[in-house]
């Protein structure tokens, strides 16, 4: 049962991004950061991560894109800004196509979504430093089971405690 912690924009912030990693790195398989981090690569607080560039992230060790796998699930990690996410999910669904990607984490508007179009699964963990919208920041976690027939995800604070409008239930 494959289960993912995804997290994005958290903008320079340090003990938080530990915090939160120390929280359930002892539960999940893959732990992914979509960009906007202003870490260094090799930080401690991004160690264990799958972690992709951002706009604001300027070390240029960063990959824009990275293809991520566990289980059935297989992911295209990216920013979004390269693939103007805040208004069409076009682009990034052709790459995500194009790679056989059934799941796609992006970040970028620090706005949580989490939206089954096609059979394609789209992501947005949203922001733990600088939410934009009438929420507290935001991460996420995947919960799948091995078939996909049941794949859950559910939104955090940074805090740790669980928002239960943003949960999203569907099938991949």
């Amino acid at each position: 049962m494959p289960k993912v912690l995804i997290m994005s924009d958290s903008h320079g912030w340090k003990e938080e991004v530990l915090t939160i990693k120390n929280r359930h790195h002892y539960e999940v398989d893959v732990m992914i950061h979509c960009g906007d981090s202003e870490l260094e690569p090799d930080s401690k607080e991004l160690e264990g991560f799958q972690a992709v560039r951002g706009n604001m992230d300027f070390d240029m060790d960063f990959p824009t894109e990275k293809e991520v796998q566990t289980g059935s699930l297989h992911f295209l990690v990216v920013h979004g800004h390269l693939h103007q996410t805040n208004s069409t999910y076009m682009n990034v669904q052709y790459r995500a196509q194009e790679i056989g990607a059934n799941v796609v984490c992006f970040g970028h508007s620090h706005i949580p979504v989490a939206e089954k179009i096609g059979e394609i699964l789209y992501i947005n963990p949203g922001s733990i430093r600088q939410p934009r919208v009438q929420l507290p920041g935001s991460y996420a976690i995947l919960s799948a089971d091995d078939d996909l027939e049941n794949v859950q995800i559910d939104y955090y604070t940074k805090e740790g405690l669980e928002i239960e409008k943003l949960a999203y239930k569907t099938s991949l």
